[in-house]
């Protein structure tokens, strides 16, 4: 198991990153890397709170870690602090063992330079998730959301 750590700026207020944190409409538009399709099957913002998500690869992508072509994880809110902090424990819904460790993905929200910084630390990521594409993932996310937020 591993950890990363990806930071972006947004040109957003902090309040306004963190209703996209917890807002499952705006989730299924920016929590996808590039090549996928993201649907949000449960989502409940409060601490406790449950949460389930499909991210599919469009045609001629991967292979989903939960089969076929979709990657399905679920989970839980471990804490919620309004316009600073979102953790997330999450695993994904798998038969392969190699794959299917709770992981926690804490995002925090810090204002700077008119705007905000989002940072998100993913910790316990299976070996068998390539450092590499876990990376690449998030900076994709993070930037659809940047683009999500700025476009407002």
């Amino acid at each position: 198991m591993y950890v990363t750590r990806v930071t972006r700026h947004v040109h957003a207020d902090p309040s306004v990153v963190y209703r996209a944190l917890i807002d499952p409409a705006a989730v299924a538009l920016w929590r996808v890397p590039d090549g996928m399709t993201a649907r949000v099957h449960t989502f409940e913002p409060r601490e406790g709170g449950a949460f389930r998500v499909s991210l599919t690869y469009g045609e001629g992508g991967g292979t989903g870690k939960s089969g076929g072509r979709t990657d399905t994880y679920r989970g839980h809110f471990a804490r919620l602090v309004p316009g600073w902090l979102v953790v997330e424990v999450l695993a994904f819904e798998t038969d392969d063992d190699r794959l299917g460790a709770s992981m926690t993905l804490t995002t925090t929200l810090t204002p700077a330079g008119g705007g905000t910084d989002v940072e998100i630390l993913h910790e316990g990521v299976p070996d068998a998730v390539a450092r590499v594409d876990n990376e690449r993932g998030t900076r994709m996310a993070l930037d659809r959301l940047a683009r999500l937020l700025e476009e407002r």
